[in-house]
């Protein structure tokens, strides 16, 4: 019956990015969550689970956990399409575990390495104190690394052009006054890049001119 080819075609597309899948559903669960809370509450509730100088300082691998499990915006559609578009095809390219070890060392770099630009920034007072409570939560560093990464999944020359604009879209918010979640999306693209050595072996490179190439396992 067309009505089971359907769900098992429904149940094999999830199976083939189940980590994917998986952070969405808890993203929404969140989500949810975040809008039946009482808006006096909501930024405090989201700075405790922030990546910001103060809570890195007391509990940073709570903190680094916690603060990809919310959506700052509140809006999860958009979300979800990004991880449509972006993580499920790099997690079915790479695998589970190899698309993982990318989301979690670009979010964490990334964290890091802002944080500690900022912390840099307030000693030598180009920032006010007030600045280790900033806000920066959200799942967004970890999706910037998987669209650098992505960019191996293409054949050269096409390549190039793809990382020109990955490039483009997370460099050009620097010049308008950067902020702390600006320089992270940069750091976090970056990292991606770094993760060349997750993607040896996982199959012919994508070339638009052709047929395109199937993910390996």
């Amino acid at each position: 019956m067309r009505i089971n080819r359907g769900l098992s075609g429904v149940r094999a597309y999830l199976r083939g990015a189940p980590g994917t899948h998986v952070w969405l559903a808890v993203l929404f669960v969140t989500t949810v969550v975040l809008h039946s809370m009482p808006p006096e509450f909501e930024e405090n509730f989201l700075r405790h689970r922030s990546t910001n100088l103060h809570e890195l300082s007391r509990d940073p691998v709570r903190v680094l956990v916690a603060s990809a499990m919310w959506i700052e915006s509140g809006r999860w559609l958009p979300y979800a399409f990004l991880y449509t578009v972006f993580h499920a095809p790099a997690e079915r390219w790479l695998g589970t575990a190899r698309w993982l070890a990318v989301c979690a060392l670009t979010h964490v770099l990334a964290s890091l390495a802002s944080e500690a630009l900022l912390l840099a920034a307030i000693r030598t007072g180009r920032a006010p104190l007030t600045a280790v409570d900033t806000l920066d939560i959200g799942v967004s560093y970890a999706l910037a690394g998987v669209i650098a990464v992505l960019g191996y999944r293409i054949a050269v020359p096409w390549r190039y052009g793809y990382l020109a604009a990955v490039l483009a879209v997370f460099t050009l918010p620097l010049a308008a006054g950067p902020t702390v979640t600006d320089v992270g999306h940069l750091l976090a693209a970056l990292s991606g890049l770094a993760c060349h050595p997750l993607v040896r072996g996982r199959g012919k490179a994508w070339n638009p001119k052709e047929t395109p190439a199937r993910p390996r396992g």
